[in-house]
């Protein structure tokens, strides 16, 4: 079992959930990104979750669309990412998951890819236009590198897709909360419970929730289901938008701690 999925079998032992913050590599730049992933590891991130930016993020909402194109506005590209990871990963507890889309990791070359940030520690991918057809050949190369593949589920996801994912997934599944792309949600999709409740009856595999998830009120009801982790992501981007020192994250800090201390127990029978 690879650490991601360590990590969120752990939490499940402890009937609790893994918080797992996203922010965009550079945004609003790569020495504030250095600075908020100290901070997120300090105030309870169990795993974090690193974008890198890219101009057709395609399942992004607006907050992180914007926060990928002020990032790419300044340079900051896949070598400028690598080169962040150097010199922070090693002095993070918890550990890196790439989020990224499947052209950039082509246009690098699949395999040189995926031994670059295995050699700088990360320990998760997240590809979501990843074709399911074409999941063999990186889970190969993630396994044999030490890294997650991390597959999405979507709630318009068919049975016989849903089955067909979770038989390529290596270890855990990344479950959508809704339609769309990501933001801030006022509203919880309930529904989401049972398709959850669906997947962990057809599997042993782990399971992490994100997509609009962004607020205390949301996790304390969240963490409550049948899932592992807790991704949450435009809520943490939106924060350092509205930094007015970009060398304080303090804010950044409080809200991760605040997230943190918002997962319950689950309640068991």
């Amino acid at each position: 079992m690879n650490l991601i999925s360590q990590i969120l079998q752990k939490k499940r032992q402890k009937s609790t959930c893994a918080l797992i913050p996203f922010i965009t590599a550079g945004y609003p730049s790569l020495e504030t990104t250095l600075k908020a992933l100290y901070t997120l590891d300090q105030k309870g991130a169990d795993i974090i979750e690193l974008g890198i930016p890219y101009s057709d993020a395609l399942a992004d909402g607006p907050i992180i669309q914007e926060s990928s194109k002020v990032a790419l506005q300044q340079g900051v590209y896949i070598d400028q990412v690598f080169n962040l990871l150097s010199q922070i990963n090693p002095k993070l507890t918890a550990p890196i998951v790439i989020f990224t889309y499947y052209n950039p990791v082509l246009v690098r070359g699949i395999d040189r890819f995926i031994k670059e940030i295995s050699y700088l520690g990360v320990k998760g991918l997240i590809i979501p236009d990843l074709p399911i057809e074409e999941t063999d050949y990186l889970n190969y190369l993630c396994s044999k590198y030490n890294i997650e593949l991390i597959l999405f589920i979507a709630p318009t996801s068919s049975m016989d897709r849903i089955t067909s994912i979770l038989s390529k997934a290596p270890g855990c599944i990344y479950l959508v909360s809704g339609t769309g792309v990501t933001g801030i949600r006022k509203n919880v999709n309930y529904e989401i419970s049972r398709l959850s409740s669906y997947i962990k009856s057809k599997t042993d595999k782990l399971v992490m929730l994100g997509f609009g998830i962004s607020n205390s009120s949301q996790v304390s009801q969240i963490s409550q289901w049948d899932i592992d982790g807790l991704v949450i992501g435009s809520a943490f981007v939106r924060i350092l938008s509205n930094e007015v020192d970009s060398d304080d994250v303090s804010y950044l800090g409080s809200f991760c701690s605040q997230m943190k201390d918002s997962i319950v127990i689950k309640k068991t029978i």
